[in-house]
C-alpha cells in the first residue's frame, strides 16, 4: 500500500482523493479549526497541528511514497499582495521544503512530491517563483514539471490549479507517462513560457508529463442545489432586487435572456469591484448561466461569497451557496463532516484541493509512476 505525508492539510481533500488504497503517515496543518475537522473525517493518530516552521524530520515517521504540499496561496494569487515566496503566508513553502531535505539527506526521501497551488504561482515576480521551486526540487534530487488542471472536468466548478509533480531523478519513469512536449489541455500558455524563461539547467530537470483525456462530465450544477439547503436562507425580495441593481447592463441582459427561456434557469453570482469608467471603484454584481458555478473562494479580505440565482420567468430568486453544496462543488460525498458554521465551512472548502482532481492525478500518473518503480526496484533485487 502507497504511503503519503499531507502537508497544509486541511480538512483531507487530498487523503480523500487519494482514496482508501494509500495509507497517511502524518498530516499537518496550523490551524486548529481545519485540524478539527480533520479529525472529525480522519481521526487524529496522524494528525499534528503545529506551524510547519517548527516540524522536524523526527516528526515525520517513515519513509513515505508521497509527500504532498497544497502550501498557501494568498501571496502567489492575483487578488493577493504579490509578495510570493518572500510572503509570511506562501513563503510557508521553504520550511516545508527543509524538511524534505532533512528526509534526504537521513536516505528518507519521498519518492515523489507533489505541490497544488493557484496559478499566479507560475507568473508570479516574473516567473522568479515558479524557477526556484524547480531549482529547490532540482537541488534536493528530482526530475520534475507541471500541469494545470481545471476542475471543470470532473465537477461544475471553474477551477484551474497548478500541480507541480516530481519524482526522485533515480526513479524510473515508463516513457507512456511523457508528453513529446506541452499538451494545450494541460500546459497553457503561461506554463510553457514559464518553461522557456527557467535557466537551461533547470530545464534539464524538467519532464512534460503526459495525461490523457479526462473523462467526460456528467454532473451539472442544477444536479448539486438542493431548493431547502441546510445552513442558508432565499433573500428577501428586496435584497435580490438589489442584487440586481448592481449588475451592469450587460449582467441585467443576461438575467433578462433567462427570464424569456421558458424553463427554470440557474446561474451563480459574485459581488467584484469594478472600475466605474471615471477613475473611481464600484461593486457590481456579475452572472453566469453556464451551469457551472465560479471558483469557490476564501471569504477574507474582500471576498465575496457565491450567490445562487434562479429564474423562472419573471420571478427571480437569490440566496448564497450552501455549505453542503460547496463540499460537492469539492467532490466531496454528503458523508463528509462539515463544520456547523457557515463561514468556517466556506473557508475550509474554498481554501481545499477538489477531490476528482488528486484522484484523477493519482490514478493516471503518481500510481502507475510507483508501480513501475516497485517493478523496477524487484528487478534490481532479483538480479
Amino acid at each position: 500500500m502507497p504511503t503519503f505525508y499531507e502537508f497544509f492539510a486541511g480538512g483531507g481533500m487530498v487523503r480523500a482523493g487519494l482514496g482508501q488504497a494509500w495509507k497517511c503517515l502524518f498530516a499537518n496543518d496550523i490551524d486548529p479549526k481545519k485540524a478539527a475537522s480533520y479529525r472529525a473525517n480522519w481521526g487524529d493518530d496522524v494528525l499534528k497541528v503545529e506551524d510547519v516552521r517548527k516540524l522536524t524530520a523526527a516528526d515525520l515517521p517513515g519513509q513515505a511514497d508521497l509527500a504532498w504540499a497544497s502550501f498557501p496561496c494568498q501571496d502567489l494569487s492575483l487578488a493577493g499582495n504579490h509578495a510570493g515566496l518572500d510572503g509570511e503566508r506562501s513563503g510557508t513553502f521553504w520550511p516545508f521544503w527543509n524538511l524534505i531535505g532533512a528526509l534526504v539527506r537521513e536516505g528518507r526521501a519521498p519518492k515523489q512530491v507533489v505541490l497544488e497551488n493557484v496559478c499566479g504561482a507560475i507568473t508570479s515576480h516574473g516567473g522568479r517563483d515558479f524557477a526556484a521551486i524547480c531549482g529547490a526540487l532540482l537541488e534536493g534530487g528530482y526530475r520534475y514539471g507541471a500541469l494545470v488542471i481545471d476542475a471543470i472536468h470532473f465537477v461544475p466548478q471553474s477551477r484551474p490549479r497548478l500541480f507541480i509533480v516530481a519524482v526522485r531523478a533515480c526513479s524510473p519513469v515508463p516513457a507512456a507517462l511523457i508528453g513529446a512536449g506541452p499538451s494545450p489541455l494541460w500546459h497553457p500558455r503561461s506554463l510553457v513560457r514559464a518553461y522557456g524563461g527557467l535557466p537551461d539547467a533547470l530545464k534539464e530537470g524538467w519532464v512534460w508529463w503526459g495525461l490523457p483525456m479526462p473523462p467526460r462530465r456528467e454532473v451539472r450544477l442544477r444536479d448539486l442545489l438542493e431548493e431547502q439547503p441546510l445552513g442558508v436562507e432565499w433573500h428577501t425580495p428586496q435584497e435580490t432586487r438589489e442584487l440586481l441593481r448592481m449588475m451592469s447592463p450587460v449582467n441585467r441582459k443576461k438575467v433578462e435572456l433567462a427570464k424569456r427561456m421558458g424553463r427554470r434557469i440557474i446561474g451563480t453570482v459574485y459581488r467584484r469591484t469594478r472600475s466605474d469608467g471615471n477613475g473611481g471603484r464600484l461593486q457590481r454584481a456579475e452572472v453566469r448561466f453556464d451551469d457551472v458555478s465560479g471558483c469557490l473562494r476564501t471569504p477574507v479580505g474582500g471576498s465575496s461569497r457565491q450567490i445562487v440565482i434562479v429564474v423562472e420567468g419573471d420571478h427571480v430568486r437569490s440566496r448564497l451557496l450552501s455549505p453542503r453544496e460547496a463540499a460537492r462543488l469539492m467532490g466531496l460525498p454528503d458523508t463528509y463532516r462539515l463544520p456547523s458554521r457557515y463561514n468556517e465551512a466556506y473557508h475550509l472548502l474554498a481554501d481545499g484541493v477538489v477531490v476528482p482532481v488528486v484522484r484523477f492525478l493519482a490514478q493516471q500518473l503518481l500510481e502507475p509512476l510507483l508501480a513501475c518503480d516497485t517493478e523496477t526496484g524487484a528487478e534490481r533485487e532479483a538480479a
